[in-house]
């Protein structure tokens, strides 16, 4: 069993910045990826950036540039930093952990969200 808690956010104006944390408990041996997602209302959830083995990122075409994933494994945290901020990046945000147990079944962990609103 993973748990994940996630920080950081909160009300930002447009160019502003905000960093949300997601802290890992539990299992954590299993993770071997982990990832933000966000979803806004009427909108499907969306991949926003992960990372992985060797610490290897990926990133959504439209926060490329203005938003940067990376994690402290001594903390067993992950970081989301979101630079630049717009509008359109109005939504509730998810950190999710891709895990497998000692029997390779395939876990998805989600933390509980946070809200993040763009807004003058």
């Amino acid at each position: 069993q993973v748990q994940l808690v996630e920080s950081g956010g909160g009300l930002v104006q447009p160019e502003g910045s905000l960093r949300l944390s997601c802290a890992a408990s539990g299992s954590i041996n299993g993770i071997v990826m982990m990832g933000w997602y966000r979803q806004a209302p009427g909108k499907e959830r969306e991949l926003v950036a992960s990372i992985g083995a060797g610490d290897n990122t990926n990133y959504a075409d439209s926060v490329k540039g203005r938003f940067t994933i990376s994690r402290d494994s001594s903390k067993n945290t992950v970081y989301l930093q979101m630079n630049s901020l717009k509008p359109e990046d109005t939504a509730v945000y998810y950190c999710n952990a891709d895990s497998f147990d000692a029997y390779l079944r395939r876990y998805m962990y989600w933390g509980q969200g946070t809200q993040v609103t763009v807004s003058s």
